[in-house]
């Protein structure tokens, strides 16, 4: 026989919300989300649009602590009650999840996954274009800048790599990232602003002209930057996948 507290759920889900169309939410993610008893997301950064209908208490994380999030979503585990933990993008991104991870797991509490779309693939939607394109480039670095949170980045070094380069949480430092790049100034660049939201915008130029590009929009957060040559939609070979006739 099971006990009554055999059948409470004992998970909590960590949730990719999407780049923020709220179209572009996983299924998986949407279930759980019309599932759940609370849900606890990340301010700002998600599409309120996404939380239309819902039966949950929404719980907005902007102003909590580490340790107040913890004891939400234990209280409420304890209770009974589904959780989602919702992230943008996807949580695996720039995320901090492992620290939410680990005091649930700590105090017995399962904890899973569930991936979403990052507004790395909505940014390279918005420019029509591939990451890794033959001829172009094979290979993607994912960084960031130095900031409040990271004292030194390696942004100069790996970009002598001459992979394609996206880089988050950059926007209001375009200045100091171009000029650590260590590639010719006409090196194509975008930035991609609230990618795949309405007020969605995209800026085009090379490394020699961007910064002032971005400054002139009054673009400081919440944008994509990406470096390399796919950002020209030129220059590539066509792919062996398809023969030609």
């Amino acid at each position: 026989m099971f006990e009554k507290d055999d059948l409470k759920p004992k998970k909590v889900y960590f949730v990719g919300a999407g780049p923020g169309d709220p179209e572009l939410i996983t299924l998986k993610g949407y279930r759980l989300l019309k599932e759940a008893d609370l849900v606890i997301y990340t301010g700002s950064l998600i599409n309120r649009d996404i939380l239309a209908g819902l039966r949950a208490e929404l719980v907005d994380s902007s102003n909590l602590s580490l340790e107040e999030i913890t004891e939400r979503m234990l209280s409420s585990i304890r209770s009974g009650k589904r959780v989602v933990r919702l992230h943008s993008g996807d949580p695996s991104l720039y995320g901090a999840i492992l620290e939410q991870m680990r005091p649930l797991e700590e105090n017995g509490i399962e904890v899973e996954v569930v991936p979403g779309v990052s507004s790395l693939f909505a940014a390279a939607a918005a420019l029509r274009t591939q990451l890794t394109l033959k001829g172009v480039s094979e290979s993607l670095i994912i960084t960031r800048p130095a900031g409040k949170t990271l004292e030194r980045d390696e942004i100069g070094d790996l970009s002598q790599h001459g992979a394609t380069m996206a880089v988050f949480l950059g926007a209001e430092r375009i200045r100091e990232i171009v000029s650590s790049m260590r590639l010719p100034p006409d090196t194509p660049v975008a930035v991609v602003y609230h990618a795949s939201w309405p007020d969605q915008q995209v800026l085009t130029g090379t490394l020699g002209d961007i910064a002032e590009k971005v400054e002139e929009a009054g673009i400081n957060k919440s944008a994509l930057i990406i470096i390399g040559g796919v950002v020209r939609r030129d220059g590539f070979r066509r792919s062996h996948l398809y023969r030609s006739r």
